[in-house]
């Protein structure tokens, strides 16, 4: 049995609730994180400082991945990290409230 090659078309995304919009540029361009895996590369890839808040935020997004954390606290450490990196998390009353 061959093993079927991972492409962007077979693999899924799951909603880790209500999309938490960033706001990524002086100019006011947003971003939506919709999907554990959205903050997850977020922090990954396209962060723009590596500090304890978005060190923390990996491990809690990865550990909320495998179950270990609830989705609640991932949200929580990933906004308190979009703040320190300047993000300017849109909507923030109701971004802590569903993290809660």
């Amino acid at each position: 049995m061959a093993l079927e090659k991972l492409t962007e078309q077979n693999l899924i995304e799951i909603s880790w609730g209500k999309p938490m919009t960033l706001v990524v540029s002086p100019q006011g361009d947003t971003q939506e994180i919709g999907t554990i895996e959205q903050a997850f590369f977020w922090l990954r890839k396209r962060w723009p400082v590596t500090d304890h808040n978005r060190d923390l935020a990996l491990e809690y997004v990865d550990a909320a991945m495998h179950c270990l954390v609830t989705v609640g606290a991932a949200r929580k450490a990933f906004h308190s990290a979009a703040k320190t990196a300047g993000f300017m998390p849109g909507d923030k009353n109701t971004d802590l409230a569903a993290a809660r």
